[in-house]
């Protein structure tokens, strides 16, 4: 009697009970990420790792990026020494390259130190994480365009004639920048709630822990050096 025939024999693999990735209709739950992760974080990031950990991860850290690199060229009065549309060139161009990179340094530093205290992400799913998180301070560029409309260039600048010749534009200018705090601190929520996903930690308050862990295990060794230099001159 054959194999095949026997019913006791063991079961061979064929390519039906081969593994397969879950897909979108797989999972339980709505699979509308963009609009999920601003109120379910955890589920939403478990969810696009299970079906694919680098879902949009490229495009969301470019579009970071550039949001990163306009707010820092606002803080440091860039257009004191260059003009608008250079500001804008470099955030478009230099702002995503800026924004990989740190994605994927940061990334693998949480990932490293989030071992320490137990977590069991890698440093994939823990950019996925990130770059999620993000979605809101992405969503907060829109928020730009009103913006320049009214303050144009002075909104790189330390001297701001055109906002003090007309005083009304300061309340929309202050309620703009208000929601922009308010997305970038909701931001920061969902990335110690979705970092604590990945790393399969309880509490956010863990997620959160191992981002300064990872920040310390960078700026601590610099302050350190510092001092010395300091002590030593």
């Amino acid at each position: 009697m054959s194999d095949y025939q026997n019913p006791y024999s063991t079961p061979q693999a064929t390519a039906d009970n081969s593994f397969q990735r879950p897909s979108e209709h797989d999972l339980q739950g709505e699979f509308k990420p963009f609009k999920t992760i601003w109120l379910s974080p955890r589920r939403t990031v478990r969810q696009i790792v299970s079906v694919d950990p680098t879902l949009h991860v490229l495009l969301l850290a470019c579009l970071s990026g550039v949001g990163e690199t306009l707010d820092r060229a606002s803080m440091r009065n860039l257009g004191d020494v260059v003009s608008l549309p250079v500001i804008i060139a470099i955030a478009c161009l230099l702002g995503p390259v800026g924004g990989i990179v740190g994605l994927w340094i940061g990334s693998w530093l949480i990932a490293f130190t989030g071992k320490w205290i137990g977590g069991t992400g890698t440093s994939e799913t823990v950019r996925t994480a990130i770059a999620w998180a993000s979605v809101p301070t992405i969503v907060a560029m829109l928020l730009w365009i009103p913006q320049l409309l009214m303050m144009r260039e002075e909104l790189f600048t330390s001297e701001t004639p055109r906002l003090e010749a007309n005083p009304g534009l300061i309340v929309p200018v202050l309620a703009l920048s208000l929601v922009e705090i308010v997305l970038a601190v909701w931001s920061f929520v969902l990335m110690c709630n979705t970092i604590a996903e990945v790393q399969s930690f309880g509490s956010a308050w863990r997620g959160f822990s191992n981002m300064l862990l990872a920040g310390a295990v960078v700026f601590v060794p610099i302050i350190a050096l510092v001092l010395v230099a300091i002590a030593v001159g």
